[in-house]
């Protein structure tokens, strides 16, 4: 049935989508490519496919020549397909994070049209976009955006499926449940299923739905779960007889019950992380967390609920934190905040209290961005930092400050409008925020990447010439050099592969270092800056050739007494 005479027909989900993957795309793309790569996680998980594209094994990931089995395949597949067709740059490196949260904000947007209406669909999307948590991300190489995404797949089309009566659609919406789930398996382990069965039996069971559950598809879903997710798992035990025990219990059973990777924190420590991760949409959450007995929606409000409660119970529990964990928490925020910011838009609300509070904000963190370096001038991490910034420290707090007052002037602008162009001018003041800071993030290259000094050894190599860190592994470092390197007296995360088989060769000692450094092969080494001041002050035989913020260059009597060729 058409839209009746002189009423506009709502513009279709297609449409919308294709109009989300222009503006989405805008946003996320154009700054991939703006920074080095940062270290650790970036090097690493840039370092691990070209291995796997130099090397042609797929199977055994492999970081600087050491088994590497912490993490599964799926993103190094991804970005090795990627390095294949475009080569190793930062933009291609990036470019599949980017493209995981464009796709998890269309299924956001998708989702939240179904469930509470276009509005709220399409505030969800600029939402999830503009989180500063999500945003970084999928500026990001990490693992975190690909299994967020796959866990917004699996969830939702889980919700959907099991809303649907028994049929083809159902059965659609479940097999597509147990693909994301084996994808998200394969992009980081066994929360790629454990999280999603979780969060639906504890629905199921909070509504007494159990009926729901029936028909699950539960043989037809298992075997496409484990086509996808049980290949690799059977190839990498086959091919290494001591991934078993490492990746199964060392790395998912003690990482998660003990402090074996020292990565331990406070129990409420992802509270802080998620409240700032979703501003400004944060002081929103309040009344959009809140359950009604007599709300029609009130299913599957709980489901969004118990989706960031138990992903954040889950990881508040673990012994092993890190800041992305709690990115999955913010798929069913937005969605949330979106239902609640629709509500206010369709009333014409003003909202003023969280835009007065959010003007507070912006006005008062651009005030502290330009005051803290001229009154704790004395400081030298500081100094340090606002001199790395320079004026592009007064771009921060402008769009800082624009992005408080702009949505509060809105809201005071008018009455009948009020709510629409304050939401408005809120996203495009928390996108301008959010562009502005990756645009300045190149200032810490220095600090985070070795990029520079990789550049200024290329012109020095020659073949049979040996690359070393001393103390330390800058990840990124093999990358910029499309090498693997020697590592001095370091271990760190590489201690499982430098004993599962004889690496002597490029994992080596102090003695060792200092013996080959001594040979008349030519030679050179990255050095904390610190260290290598320490080891100059000492009388070691070092040539400086460059430094940056971090990290100094050095070249042994071989490599230092000749010249780079032409």
């Amino acid at each position: 049935m058409g839209a009746p005479a002189g009423s506009r027909a709502e513009p279709s989900l297609a449409r919308d989508l294709g109009l989300l993957v222009i503006a989405l795309g805008a946003f996320f793309l154009p700054l991939l490519g703006i920074r080095a790569l940062w270290s650790p996680d970036e090097g690493r998980y840039a370092e691990i496919p070209r291995e796997m594209v130099a090397s042609g094994d797929w199977v055994t990931p492999r970081l600087d020549g050491v088994k590497y089995f912490e993490k599964p395949p799926l993103v190094y597949w991804l970005e090795g397909a990627a390095i294949r067709l475009f080569g190793v740059h930062a933009w291609v490196l990036r470019l599949w994070p980017a493209l995981f949260a464009l796709a998890g904000c269309l299924a956001v947007y998708a989702a939240g049209r179904r469930l509470f209406g276009r509005r709220a669909g399409l505030l969800a999307a600029a939402i999830l976009a503009t989180s500063p948590l999500y945003y970084f991300l999928s500026q990001s190489i990490t693992l975190d955006m690909p299994v967020a995404a796959l866990l917004s797949g699996t969830l939702l089309a889980a919700l959907f499926g099991l809303q649907s009566p028994a049929g083809r659609r159902r059965r659609a919406l479940l097999w597509t449940a147990y693909a994301c789930a084996a994808l998200a398996t394969l992009a980081k382990g066994l929360i790629g299923f454990l999280l999603p069965g979780l969060i639906v039996l504890v629905w199921v069971a909070a509504l007494r739905r159990w009926r729901a559950l029936r028909p699950l598809y539960l043989p037809s879903g298992l075997a496409i779960f484990l086509a996808i997710a049980l290949p690799w798992h059977l190839l990498v035990a086959r091919a290494n007889p001591d991934f078993l025990w490492f990746y199964f219990v060392h790395e998912h059973f003690l990482r998660y019950a003990t402090k074996v990777h020292q990565r331990y924190q406070p129990f409420w420590f992802f509270v802080p992380v998620l409240l700032a991760g979703m501003m400004p949409w944060t002081v929103f959450l309040p009344p959009a967390l809140a359950v009604r007995r007599d709300d029609p929606r009130r299913a599957d409000v709980l489901f969004l609920l118990l989706w960031a409660g138990l992903v954040l119970a889950f990881f508040s529990a673990s012994s092993s934190k890190l800041v992305p964990y709690v990115l999955p928490c913010c798929p069913p925020l937005a969605l949330l905040a979106g239902r609640a910011l629709a509500g206010a838009w369709d009333e014409g609300r003003p909202l003023r209290a969280p835009f007065a509070l959010l003007l507070a904000a912006g006005v008062g963190l651009a005030a502290a961005l330009v005051a803290v370096p001229l009154v704790l001038a004395g400081r030298p991490e500081v100094a340090h930092a606002a001199g790395l910034l320079g004026p592009r420290l007064y771009m921060v707090a402008a769009a800082l400050a624009l992005a408080g007052v702009a949505p509060f002037a809105s809201a005071l602008a008018g009455r009948t409008r009020a709510a629409t162009v304050a939401i408005a001018a809120l996203v495009a003041g928390a996108a301008l925020v959010l562009a502005t800071l990756a645009a300045v993030a190149p200032a810490f290259d220095g600090e985070r990447s070795v990029r520079d000094l990789a550049e200024a050894l290329k012109p020095h190599l020659r073949p049979g010439d040996e690359v070393a860190a001393y103390h330390d592994y800058p990840q990124d470092l093999p990358v910029y050099l499309g090498r693997t390197i020697t590592v001095a007296a370091y271990q760190g995360e590489l201690d499982f592969g430098i004993h599962a088989e004889d690496t002597s060769a490029w994992m080596i000692d102090e003695p060792t270092f200092w013996k080959r450094w001594a040979e008349p092969r030519r030679m050179y080494a990255v050095i904390e800056t610190e260290r290598y001041e320490k080891l100059a002050r000492e009388g070691r035989p070092l040539t400086l050739l460059a430094r940056d913020g971090a990290h100094a260059l050095a070249a042994n009597a071989a490599a230092g007494a000749a010249p780079p060729p032409r």
